[in-house]
């Protein structure tokens, strides 16, 4: 008999293409007493996450929208939920790349559904479990929906590049935390640029001038030199 989940009610997010796949692991986890999410598209995961929450992810890299793996890079820009992929590929190169890019674990292809779940129910044991829903942030200026995308100041929409969103929701989720430069600049283009400081100080200073915010007397996103950055707004009390 397949063991139970030890945690009731975790709930736990499946992105992938294929009914037949989406389906088995949907009736399988159920039946273990878990709560599902299910996504056929990467987009789609990413907005079931940032309004739902999860616990978990499983997340197949062959998506007919975007790679997986983009999906898993954006996704760490602003969650820490674990993430197991589900890959046809086993080289050694692959799996690296895999787990440098952020994801905690992986399971290839063709795979089998009791090594999937105890995979999950070993991750569930070790991490406590999170809503990890994207919040939205708004102090009767600037108003950011992370699950939707919008970014407006006074009323009006700003239009941010990818980068630009990502930065400011991983701030955002970590508010008056100093994010250090090494972590923003894995985070944003990967471990090989940890170095390249001078990516991250212009995206900043992009970001920054689309919020109106001052680098000398900052409202929002706050610079600890050589270190780090910091989102320093406030929101209004309930």
């Amino acid at each position: 008999m397949p063991a139970k989940a030890t945690t009731p009610q975790a709930r736990v997010l499946v992105v992938d293409d294929e009914p037949q796949i989406r389906k088995f692991i949907d009736i399988s986890l159920r039946s273990q007493g878990y709560t599902t999410l299910l996504a056929e598209t990467g987009q789609q995961g990413l907005s079931l996450l940032a309004s739902q929450g999860a616990d978990i992810v499983v997340l197949d890299l062959g998506l007919p929208d975007r790679d997986g793996q983009s999906v898993l890079q954006e996704l760490r820009q602003w969650s820490g939920v674990p993430v197991i992929v589900l890959t046809v590929r086993s080289s050694e190169e692959h799996k690296v790349a895999l787990l440098d890019a952020g994801a905690n674990d992986y399971v290839t292809k063709p795979f089998s559904i009791g090594e999937l779940m105890a995979r999950i129910r070993a991750f569930l044991r070790s991490t406590p479990m999170s809503t990890d829903v994207a919040p939205i942030y708004d102090d009767g200026h600037l108003r950011v929906d992370i699950a939707r995308r919008e970014v407006s100041l006074g009323g009006e929409p700003v239009a941010l590049a990818r980068k630009e969103f990502a930065l400011l929701a991983r701030l955002i989720r970590e508010p008056g935390r100093l994010v250090t430069q090494t972590q923003l600049l894995r985070d944003m283009w990967g471990p090989t640029h940890d170095a390249d400081t001078h990516y991250l100080r212009v995206l900043v200073g992009k970001l920054r001038h689309k919020l109106g915010d001052d680098a000398a007397a900052p409202r929002y996103i706050a610079t600890e030199p050589g270190v780090g950055l910091r989102f320093i707004g406030e929101r209004p009390p309930p």
